[in-house]
């Protein structure tokens, strides 16, 4: 694993090249599946546990209930050019007045990408087919690395550029490019309007119909909901920002019923966290709700209805591991941190899983 990885408070300083996921479960060997990952299980502060993602149904109980996300992801990249300039743009999230948050990059060859100074206002990003994105304001006045920007014509679809031009977000630690059939969820629901998340809601990844079968037959039961998440801050780890979601009224009432007759809410993934608090009141009772939430759910802030997340291996410094914190407490964090960098699991969006479960003796959790 080598001398270079450690771990400094609750969170880990770096992770080992040997332990970055480079290509999907399902191609590492013959045989194998996308439930051909691992799954790490932290229950309360102190106990750790090693098993196979397929032993989820035998990890969890009837009446528990599973809340997914359904948004699906977008070939979100784009070749585009600026001032003669070759970049790549990485559509993140589409506002209500039909611009989309961008994000612009510089390709550094094998498909990836660097950070590329934003801007500046006014500016025209070229794209295939005589397509245009008119730079306007930064998404946030403290940072420029999304930009809001308006597509010109205004008539062009973003959603028909993507799928004719499009191609899935890469990032470095990956081997090589995927179709986006790789980055879909067994969960995924294409949105009419083109929506979607320009990163895939990964933690739903390893999940196959097969093992949802499994799931429900032993009284597991699931409680969708979408949340479109936009492009997340490899370099710097921002915390996120505003993101669209829908909690339905069906979701709304599995959750406070299952909630009412003791069965546990374990989200699968940080989005479903996100998504599912900012519909909750001060009481934990989930109503249907729609819009856009800039909730950052932290320690401090508390959950209020999930019991539990399944959710992937996150980067140092990564601003969901406070979520993490805030669902299953630090020692419990820090200690499922530490075994998952001994027993060698994988990260990233292809890579390993991990289940935190709320140690029940803790107290705060609940606002």
């Amino acid at each position: 694993m080598g001398s270079e990885s450690s771990i400094s408070g609750l969170y880990i300083t770096d992770i080992p090249r040997e332990l970055l996921a480079r290509v999907p479960a399902e191609q590492r060997g013959p045989g194998l599946g996308r439930d051909s990952v691992r799954l790490l299980v932290s229950q309360g502060s102190t106990q750790v546990s090693l098993h196979a993602f397929p032993e989820l149904p035998h990890l969890l109980r009837a009446g528990d209930v599973l809340v997914v996300n359904t948004s699906a992801t977008l070939a979100a990249a784009v070749d585009a050019r600026l001032g003669g300039e070759d970049l790549v743009v990485h559509f993140s999230t589409r506002g209500d007045d039909g611009r989309w948050a961008v994000e612009l990059r510089t390709p550094a060859g094998r498909g990836t990408t660097r950070p590329h100074p934003g801007g500046p206002a006014g500016a025209a990003v070229e794209l295939p087919g005589g397509r245009r994105l008119v730079l306007e304001e930064p998404l946030a006045a403290d940072a420029d690395r999304l930009w809001w920007a308006r597509p010109s014509p205004a008539r062009y679809a973003v959603a028909e550029l993507l799928r004719e031009h499009g191609r899935p977000i890469r990032y470095a630690y990956t081997e090589r490019d995927q179709p986006l059939s790789a980055y879909q969820t067994v969960f995924a629901v294409p949105a009419a309007d083109g929506s979607g998340s320009a990163e895939m809601p990964s933690a739903g990844r390893p999940f196959t119909a097969e093992l949802v079968a499994r799931l429900v037959s032993r009284g597991v039961q699931f409680a969708p909901l979408t949340l479109h998440t936009g492009v997340a801050s490899q370099e710097a780890h921002e915390p996120p920002y505003p993101e669209r979601y829908a909690v339905p009224a069906a979701t709304a009432a599995l959750v406070n019923a299952a909630r009412a007759g003791g069965g546990r809410v374990i989200a699968v993934g940080t989005t479903a966290v996100r998504a599912l608090e900012s519909a909750a009141d001060s009481r934990g009772v989930v109503r249907a709700a729609g819009g856009w939430t800039d909730l950052v759910v932290t320690p401090e802030r508390g959950v209020r209805v999930v019991d539990g997340l399944l959710t992937g291996l996150h980067e140092p410094e990564a601003s969901h591991l406070l979520m993490l914190e805030a669902v299953a407490g630090r020692a419990a964090v820090r200690l499922g941190y530490a075994q998952a960098l001994a027993r060698l699991c994988l990260w990233h969006e292809f890579g390993d899983v991990h289940l935190l479960l709320k140690d029940d003796n803790r107290h705060g959790t609940h606002c």
